[in-house]
Parts: structure tokens; C-alpha cells; sequence
């Protein structure tokens, strides 16, 4: 005799398939935002990187540029009315 299935169990089993495939196509779609949405924040962050050493090499340039002998000695003159002396006031003090 040919035993009697239970209709009921294929269709379960349908449906827990159904559900195991929704929520992975949920989670698939869950991790490419936000793989995405990631990925926009590294492209903002290596823009601002770039800007930062732009920058910092813009800064180093001008520092460079105010520490030159001319420029010290020229505000020395203009601001702080200071004067080279004469060559008779140098004196030299050596070590002993």
C-alpha cells in the first residue's frame, strides 16, 4: 500500500525557501548601500587628504619663504630699526 503524504509539507517547504531567499536578497541589498554609501566617504576622505597635503605643502613653501636670511634681516631693519654694525664694533671671542 502506498502511504499518504501530507500536502501541507511541500508547501512549507516552498515557503521557507521563499522566505530564506527574500531576506537574503534583503541582506544583499543592505550590504551594496552599504558598501556604496562607504565608498562615497573614502572618495570625500582621499579629497580632503589631497586638500590637507596641498596645503601643507603651500605652508611649508611660505615658511621657507619667511625664514630667509634677507627677510629676517629686512624686518630687522624696517620694524625693529636695527642696524648691521661697523666692522670695527665685531668682536671676535674665541674659546679657550
Amino acid at each position: 500500500m502506498i502511504p499518504v503524504t501530507d500536502k501541507r509539507q511541500p508547501f512549507a517547504l516552498v515557503l521557507v525557501f521563499a522566505v530564506v531567499c527574500v531576506t537574503s536578497a534583503i541582506a544583499l541589498i543592505y550590504t551594496k548601500h552599504e558598501s556604496r554609501k562607504l565608498f562615497v566617504e573614502l572618495e570625500t576622505l582621499t579629497q580632503e587628504r589631497d586638500q590637507l597635503n596641498i596645503e601643507w605643502g603651500q605652508l611649508q613653501i611660505e615658511q621657507s619663504t619667511w625664514a630667509t636670511h634677507a627677510r629676517i634681516e629686512q624686518v630687522a631693519k624696517d620694524d625693529l630699526s636695527l642696524v648691521r654694525p661697523e666692522a670695527t664694533e665685531i668682536y671676535v671671542i674665541e674659546r679657550p
